[in-house]
């Protein structure tokens, strides 16, 4: 198949450091490139793969000096359209953003939603464009927009070679992501100091969460416990995963996902992870880890960390978790959407005005 993906701008592909739409984005291009698929990836020019690369912004935006990203993806979505009917398929990863364009071009494309979908604004918007096909990364990250036009839910994939089976961990508990008041750090800490066992923070802070950060977190570092990293690259992840006891994974929000407990289980490295969004869809209870609804139980758990196997552990990754099961995912999806696209009926009319106040 001739496939064009549609990467977010913000990170290059894969990202240099943080950034899980772009990492799965490169994960499924390469994959998609090694089954012998012709891949077109529209990603920023400082991106490496094996596709032919559109580029369409000098660098990710996040490390230019963009003012106004929404422009230079608009300006990417006419290079797209310019270019659609050269596609068996094309896949974007870019929110709701091309829906005016999609609709209007027969062609054969889908959308994969990587974010939270909670937010008020969003059901509205989805229910004026409840023609477009939808990926979830979760069944849980589905439950504000039942009334999408949901096609499935592919699980992320990782490489089963990226990380290896650390058998032997270190004596630390892990913490990787970015520092916000949803993935709550503070739990993380106030877990390691119950359970008496150093903590290792690898994480980024967004100029969004700066505030938070130097608030409610900084003021926790003063710990001979706790150890704060920054933000790490993908070469890193191996010994920093791979060496702890336990990811610890607090987060206090519907998770759509979240690759970094895929990427501990590759390790071999068991999750300690709140009862939210996804997790109780990506965590085997007992053999990648537990799952616990407060921080009394995550401390229990911690002391049982030993109890668990991370040959087991690394298994449930290859099993469930490798790029190669993505990307047959989504050719069926795609191969499934190609089929039925002369037969789709013309986008719904929509009563979309919008009551004022008296």
């Amino acid at each position: 198949m001739k496939i064009a993906q549609v990467s977010p701008l913000y990170e290059s592909v894969p990202p240099s450091r943080y950034g899980g739409t772009e990492r799965v984005v490169s994960f499924l291009t390469e994959e998609l490139v090694r089954q012998g698929h012709d891949v077109t990836l529209f990603a920023s020019a400082d991106s490496t793969t094996s596709a032919e690369l559109i580029p369409c912004t000098p660098r990710a935006l996040r490390l230019g000096n963009c003012s106004d990203p929404l422009a230079q993806h608009l300006r990417m979505l006419e290079e797209i359209f310019r270019r659609v009917d050269e596609f068996d398929a094309v896949h974007f990863h870019i929110d709701y953003l091309h829906f005016p364009l999609s609709r209007r071009h027969r062609c054969n494309q889908l959308t994969t939603l990587h974010g939270r979908l909670d937010t008020p604004d969003l059901a509205p918007l989805y229910r004026e464009y409840r023609d477009m096909p939808l990926v979830s990364i979760s069944d849980a990250q589905r439950a504000p927009l039942p009334f999408a036009n949901w096609l499935g839910t592919v699980h992320h994939g990782l490489p089963k070679e990226l990380f290896r089976l650390q058998e032997q961990p270190g004596d630390y508990l892990a913490f990787l992501g970015r520092i916000s008041p949803e993935k709550r750090p503070d739990r993380a800490i106030e877990i390691a100091r119950r359970a008496g066992i150093p903590l290792k923070i690898a994480a980024k802070v967004d100029r969004a969460d700066r505030e938070y950060f130097e608030t409610h977190i900084r003021p926790l570092l003063d710990s001979s416990l706790v150890e704060f990293i920054g933000e790490i690259g993908e070469h890193e992840k191996q010994e920093f995963l791979g060496g702890a006891l336990a990811l610890l994974f607090p987060i206090d929000w519907p998770e759509p996902f979240g690759l970094v407990m895929i990427e501990a289980m590759a390790c071999g490295t068991p999750v300690i992870a709140f009862r939210h969004g996804s997790v109780p869809e990506v965590m085997v209870e007992g053999q990648s880890g537990f799952i616990v609804s407060d921080i009394s139980s995550a401390v229990a758990r911690v002391r049982e960390i030993g109890s668990l196997d991370r040959h087991c552990c690394r298994q449930v990754f290859e099993t469930r978790f490798s790029v190669e099961q993505m990307a047959r995912n989504y050719l069926e999806l795609y191969q499934r959407q190609g089929q039925s696209r002369h037969d789709r009926p013309q986008p719904p009319a929509t009563d979309w005005r919008v009551e004022t106040a008296a």
